[in-house]
């Protein structure tokens, strides 16, 4: 077969190791670690799946080579522990059985050493050691690591590596960015040392140079090391890509792959983890440009999810690799779509954080697109019903086209009727917000999933009481979706108030100095886009604070945006909507004017309880999803239409 994507699809030889692709899997950590540092059974899971789904390699989350001096990022390999060698040794195997390439990360957090610690009891316990005496931000203290301990640091990366190579391992990742040790010790930023590990960039190279030697002789000739780096630290005092480009010239003589991100993970979470404000592969100049002063191969990696992209990438010799995180929590099966021919089904990472976010707030793994993740134990193939029945979705919004489309998967006839005449349901509004577009796009994808796996899809068909009594379904899912909320303001109601779900159709009435009314998740995202559009943007919050409905991740780098692009007024009650703007009432119960010629009405959502009612009893099991049931998240309605439908 002729591949679409020729050079994304070609094997890669690194070391004595052959790769079946160049889309690999990049570190992602799990979430049943155990205190001692054993990969739990879900940890395995979730590995294996993104090797099932196609990937060149798949990477192993961070695996602490030290925990006497680093309690951060929980995986350890250690033969003293009881399970330690074993649990890794099923997950390489079960990684490497799909066909992909097991690899491990290895890392030392240094002065940021229980910062995410496992063992809660011991996260204020430990010392912390970096490059240099300093005091954390948050008031820790930090010790510069003596020689003898660098010495047992440097020992101790030969041993683990040794280990995972014992395990089954076939190649292994030497963490040194992100502002993790390595990192600290190779950036003039945190490394003050006067002694052979600091000054010159040489010097400042040399616990790496030291590390990467030791790995080589716990793994021996031949076998595949990579080294991940920062290309650039991009904050001032940090390293530049200049000092990058010297860095990877030093290191090229002992690695076999080079691989560039950015950024540090304290000081630029959004560079490193580049958020939907940024453009799809913002960081990929990085590695181009360090690419061009080496002989090795070269990975890049950054909010990279479209093989289209990514196939220039390497087709314009940018990078010989890339690497995905969150797109292959989208999509584990990404890679194998695109060695099929079927990219137009990779259901694409929203970049919302809805993944890290849920780890940092109940230490489990969800996706907004996918109900898979974290749940892959469950199993990631849909069973087909032992009895054909007939189910009819009322509404086409993602929960229902999810529900739909996992219906036809398990054997039914399926009918999903949408009263509009498209589907979307509330994501049609993001069409408007180029920084969302994605969310846009995945009610198309899911509509194509749904028609190809035989949804009857009826548009401008609403479901009432007698429509689907007359269908007469096995089942019924409820998918009716929300209403805005617009409370009885007066003036709410006037021509110059745009509705924030009917902004994208009613653009053109939007002038150039805007109130938005609302400071949810909704109403920020609407402001920081007016705001890029050059128009001058005010936000009215009743609350003290903005878009507490955003996620932990998420929630910092809107802000940020926020205070680009908005003038807030946080704390004010909106009284009267007028041509003028908004009159509303300040904390300290003053009436004053937000001015703006027009009024983006942005208060929230209701569910739509009056169908949810009226249907309620239409088929022998009736299941309500997504805001339909409350107001909810994108997550939320797609992992209940999943579920409701594997319990018909």
């Amino acid at each position: 077969m002729i591949r679409k994507y020729p050079n994304l699809c070609k094997p890669i030889q690194i070391g004595r190791v052959t790769f079946r692709n160049r889309m690999f899997s990049a570190p992602m950590g799990g979430t049943d670690i155990t205190n001692d540092g054993c990969i739990g059974p879900k940890s395995t899971a979730f590995y294996e799946l993104r090797g099932k789904g196609g990937a060149g390699a798949v990477t192993v989350s961070e695996c602490m080579v030290h925990p006497k001096t680093d309690g951060s990022h929980a995986y350890h390999l250690d033969t003293s522990i009881l399970n330690s060698l074993a649990s890794a040794t099923y997950t390489a195997d079960a990684i490497r059985r799909h066909g992909a390439i097991p690899s491990i990360e290895l890392s030392h957090s240094g002065m940021y050493a229980g910062t995410y610690m496992t063992d809660k009891s011991r996260q204020k316990s430990m010392n912390q050691w970096g490059p240099s005496d300093t005091v954390r931000p948050d008031g820790v203290e930090v010790k510069a690591l003596t020689k003898k301990l660098i010495d047992e640091i440097v020992a101790s990366y030969k041993e683990t590596a040794s280990l995972a190579k014992r395990a089954g391992f076939e190649m292994i990742m030497v963490h040194g960015g992100h502002g993790w040790l390595i990192n600290q010790f190779l950036s003039p930023y945190f490394n003050k040392r006067t002694d052979e590990y600091g000054g010159s960039l040489e010097n400042r190279c040399r616990f790496a140079v030291e590390v990467l030697k030791a790995v080589r002789e716990g793994v021996g000739p031949g076998f595949p090391i990579e080294f991940r780096m920062s290309g650039s630290e991009l904050f001032e005092g940090g390293y530049t890509l200049e000092d990058g480009v010297e860095i990877a010239k030093v290191l090229e003589p002992y690695i076999d792959l080079l691989h560039v991100s950015a950024g540090t993970y304290q000081r630029g979470f959004g560079d490193t983890h580049p958020s939907m404000f940024k453009d799809h592969g913002c960081n990929v100049y990085l590695a181009a440009e360090i690419k061009k002063h080496v002989a090795i191969p070269v990975a890049t990696i950054g909010g990279l999810n479209d093989p289209a992209q990514m196939e220039q990438i390497i087709a314009e010799g940018k990078a010989d690799i890339v690497y995905m995180a969150r797109a292959l929590l989208a999509d584990p099966f990404l890679p194998r779509k695109v060695m099929e021919n079927r990219d137009e089904e990779i259901v694409k990472c929203l970049r919302c954080f809805t993944c890290m976010a849920e780890r940092a707030a109940t230490s489990t793994r969800r996706c907004t697109v996918n109900p898979l993740i974290g749940r892959e134990m469950e199993g990631d193939e849909v069973q087909p019903a032992p009895a054909k029945k007939k189910v009819l979705v009322a509404g086409g919004g993602p929960g229902g086209l999810y529900a739909a489309y996992t219906a036809a998967r398990r054997g039914h006839q399926v009918i999903l009727c949408e009263k509009e005449d498209t589907l979307g349901g509330i994501l049609k509004s993001e069409q408007a917000l180029p920084f969302k577009h994605e969310m846009y796009e995945l009610a198309g994808t899911y509509e194509l999933l749904a028609r190809k796996a035989g949804v009857e899809i009826r548009t401008s068909t609403p479901v009432t009481k007698e429509y689907a009594e007359k269908e007469n379904a096995d089942a019924l899912i409820i998918a009716a979706g929300s209403r805005p909320l617009v409370p009885p303001i007066p003036g709410l109601n006037g021509d110059n108030v745009v509705i924030v779900n009917n902004y994208y159709k009613e653009k053109e009435k939007v002038g150039d100095e805007v109130v938005v009314f609302g400071g949810g998740l909704a109403g920020c995202e609407c402001a920081i886009h007016l705001g890029m559009e050059g128009k001058k943007v005010r936000i009215v919050e009743m609350r003290d604070v903005l878009a507490p409905d955003a996620n932990v991740r998420h929630r910092p780098l809107l802000l940020k945006e926020i205070d680009k692009y908005a003038e807030v007024y946080t704390g004010y009650k909106g009284l009267e909507v007028t041509e003028e703007g908004v009159w509303c009432e300040d904390k300290e119960g003053k009436k004053v004017l937000v001015p703006g010629s027009t009024i983006i009405c942005a208060l929230g959502q209701r569910s739509r309880t009056d169908i949810v009612d009226e249907l309620r009893d239409c088929a022998p099991y009736v299941a309500v999803i997504g805001d339909a049931s409350r107001i909810s998240t994108i997550t939320n309605a797609v992992y209940w239409g999943y579920h409701a439908v594997l319990d018909i």
